[in-house]
């Protein structure tokens, strides 16, 4: 007979780490965690009592959430785990699997455009799901919870039959389900099934059946990818995301030279995997600040009129960068197939496809580029970042009226847990 565990009085603010999709720009999060990592007190050993995680960015989040150790060991993990990754252990390569793959999808034609014998998908990721099974212990996550590591993991996918974002969370006893416009949680024993859900890029990779319903990448129709973290409890939330465009310094740059041809197949593909990957993060993003600016400006007695919504502290890192262009070079080091696959579609710098390209470079000399950009790009806030690691106690009347307000850099749960939560 079992006993079960009393879980210990929430006595500190409950942070949680948002790492958003993007195939293999999810090694610039690996980058960033190391320098979070490197930063992290001595007091505060498991900084990230929530962890969330959408596509490429959910195989981060499951193998931090499943290590026994600390953050810094889980994240030393995560690195050496990026740094010897190649396209072969994610997907198939040869010329073989790409024009077998070209001919099922051909078949489909003649039968309604449905795949008979396994889904649609350009390319074969089953190395991916045996890469995922070696290096991600599951059952860990559960100990992880009943000991008091962890309070909730939570990976996103989509549902094809519904049309709608799905939550799937494993976590503490207290916490609920919960549905939104298009979106809902629910609690999941969280398993590989789930993760290659997350992870599948439509039309790239293979969808995934679950219970009766087939699901695919998590960044398709998720409108508030920061929501799930705040419906877990999260007060305080540290958002790592893909791209270099948040920035107002960017904004408007890409407006440069007249196009000197029509948009190649790759560069209409980059837009909309930018469009998944990219473009909610980042209007959550600005929801959440205006919420907080919104609330900054209400007495503090006249918060509580504002129920549910509450202030969210926030810490986001994004590229520097322009990952498009960091790719463009590399897709020489890509298998010989893949080059030529990348090379007749435009997903090259002079085809304008390069960003289609970054979301399927598996390749070092690019994942090693990332990890360093993610490295430095941390270590440059470093002294915020400080701050925002330092575990924050809840104010007594504060914790007794569910308002939280510490004020670092405003954004909230509004994009989330009020008209999200």
């Amino acid at each position: 007979m079992s006993v079960k565990k009393e879980l210990p009085k929430l006595t500190h603010q409950s942070s949680a780490l948002v790492l958003s999709g993007g195939g293999a720009r999810a090694a610039y999060q690996a980058g960033v965690l190391k320098a979070l990592a490197e930063l992290t007190p001595d007091t505060n050993p498991n900084p990230f009592q929530i962890i969330c995680g959408t596509s490429a960015g959910a195989v981060n989040a499951l193998l931090l959430a499943s290590h026994t150790g600390t953050f810094k060991e889980a994240v030393a993990r995560l690195c050496d785990l990026w740094m010897g990754l190649t396209v072969d252990q994610i997907y198939r390569s040869s010329w073989r699997s790409l024009f077998g793959n070209l001919f099922h999808i051909t078949r489909s034609l003649f039968h309604h455009g449905v795949g008979r014998r396994r889904p649609l998908a350009l390319l074969d990721n089953t190395p991916l799901r045996e890469l995922v099974e070696e290096v991600i212990h599951f059952d860990n996550v559960r100990s992880n919870i009943e000991e008091g590591r962890l309070r909730a993991v939570c990976v996103n996918a989509m549902s094809y039959s519904a049309g709608e974002s799905v939550s799937f969370f494993q976590g503490t006893d207290d916490l609920r389900e919960w549905r939104r416009f298009r979106r809902f949680g629910v609690r999941s024993e969280l398993t590989a099934d789930h993760l290659m859900a997350s992870a599948a890029i439509p039309t790239l990779f293979s969808t995934v059946k679950i219970g009766d319903e087939y699901f695919g990448d998590g960044a398709v129709r998720q409108l508030a990818p920061i929501s799930p973290a705040l419906h877990l409890g999260a007060n305080r939330v540290f958002v790592v995301g893909v791209s270099d465009n948040r920035s107002p310094v960017h904004w408007g740059k890409k407006r440069s030279k007249a196009p000197k041809h029509s948009p190649s197949i790759a560069q209409i593909a980059g837009q909309l995997f930018n469009a998944a990957f990219i473009d909610s993060l980042e209007g959550d993003l600005e929801h959440l600040d205006r919420v907080n600016l919104l609330l900054d400006s209400v007495a503090h007695d006249r918060l509580g009129d504002l129920s549910p919504l509450r202030p969210v502290e926030s810490a986001v890192i994004e590229p520097s960068q322009s990952l498009d262009r960091l790719a463009g070079r590399k897709v020489r080091y890509l298998p010989p197939a893949l080059r030529w696959l990348f090379r007749s579609t435009g997903a090259t710098t002079s085809g304008g496809g390069a960003s289609a390209a970054s979301y399927l470079l598996f390749e070092k000399p690019f994942l090693g580029e990332l990890i360093e950009l993610g490295y430095q790009d941390a270590m440059w806030e470093q002294n915020k970042l400080r701050e925002f690691l330092q575990p924050h106690p809840i104010p007594e009347e504060t914790e007794r009226r569910g308002l939280f307000g510490i004020k670092v850099k405003p954004q909230t749960e509004a994009a989330n847990g009020n008209t999200q939560s």
